[in-house]
C-alpha cells in the first residue's frame, strides 16, 4: 500500500489533482452544512451497509442534478467513510473557476470521446491506493424517464483494474429528489445497491457488466425514488447496451 501511496502521490503531482489540506474541509462545510442542509428538507441515506469503509471501491451513480456531486460526499465522504470522494469529471466541467475549485479537491478530467491513457492510469493508481472512486456512467445529467444508457468508460476501467490484480467493487447508487428539478425545501434521497464484481475480459465481459450494473442502477433508483414520495416509473431503466464511441 506504502509503494501505491507513492506512486499516487507522483502522479498526482503531475497532474496537479491533489488534494488541497484548507479547502477541502471548508468545502464539506458549505456544501454538506450550508448548501445541502439548507436547500433540502429532508435528507435520506438508504443501504449505507453496502459502503465499504476500506479498500478500493468504484461507485457508479444515476445522475439526475448537479445536486448529485454533493450528495455523494455527504452519504459516502470523510464524515461517514473517513476518506474522499474521488471524482471522474468531463473535460469542461474542468475549466474556468469551478475547475479551479475541482482540481483542489481532488478531481480530474477525462475525455468521454477519447480517454488517455493517464486519465486511465490515474483512476486505477488511485484504486490500488484503496481509494473510493466516483464515475458517473450515463456521462451527464439524464432528467426525464428512460433507458438508463451506460458508456462504456467504467466498465472498461473496472476490467483494466482487475487486469492490475485488483478486486474492485462497483458500487450501484440511485439517487432521486422530490422533483425532477429539485426546488427549496424538496427532500433527497441516495440509495447504496449491493456490490457487484467485474468478470471476464474484453468487450463481451465489458458489454455484459453494463447490463447488470444498469440493472443495479435502476433498482436502487427506485428505491431512492419510493423514499422521496416518487413512482419507479419516474426513473430510468436498464436497456440492453450497445457500445458506441464512448
Amino acid at each position: 500500500m506504502a509503494t501505491a501511496s507513492s506512486q499516487l502521490s507522483k502522479r498526482e503531482q503531475s497532474l496537479c489533482n491533489g488534494i488541497s489540506p484548507w479547502l477541502s474541509p471548508l468545502a464539506m462545510v458549505v456544501t454538506q452544512d450550508v448548501a445541502l442542509k439548507g436547500f433540502f428538507g429532508r435528507l435520506h441515506v438508504i443501504g449505507r451497509e453496502h459502503l465499504p469503509l476500506s479498500g478500493p471501491v468504484l461507485m457508479a451513480p444515476t445522475h439526475r442534478a448537479r445536486w448529485d456531486a454533493l450528495m455523494l460526499p455527504y452519504a459516502a465522504g470523510r464524515r461517514v467513510s473517513g476518506r474522499d470522494c474521488r471524482f471522474m469529471v468531463t473535460l469542461d466541467e474542468m475549466k474556468g473557476i469551478q475547475g479551479w475549485f475541482l482540481h483542489r479537491l481532488g478531481c480530474f478530467p477525462v475525455n468521454q470521446l477519447k480517454p488517455q491513457t493517464a486519465s486511465l492510469r490515474f483512476a486505477v493508481d488511485l484504486l490500488e491506493a484503496g481509494q473510493q472512486l466516483v464515475v458517473f456512467p450515463e456521462g451527464r445529467i439524464m432528467r426525464e424517464p428512460g433507458p438508463i444508457r451506460l458508456m462504456q468508460g467504467l466498465s472498461r476501467l473496472a476490467l483494466l483494474a482487475s487486469a492490475h490484480g485488483l478486486d474492485v467493487p462497483v458500487l450501484p447508487i440511485g439517487i432521486a429528489y422530490g422533483r425532477a428539478v429539485p426546488r427549496l425545501g424538496d427532500s433527497a434521497a441516495l440509495a447504496f445497491g449491493p456490490p457487484l464484481h467485474v468478470q471476464g475480459h474484453g468487450r463481451e465481459a465489458a458489454k455484459h457488466f453494463s447490463e447488470q450494473l444498469a440493472a443495479a442502477m435502476s433498482a436502487a433508483e427506485a428505491r431512492a425514488l419510493a423514499v422521496v414520495g416518487r413512482s419507479a416509473a419516474e426513473g430510468g431503466f436498464a436497456a440492453p447496451v450497445e457500445f458506441s464511441n464512448v
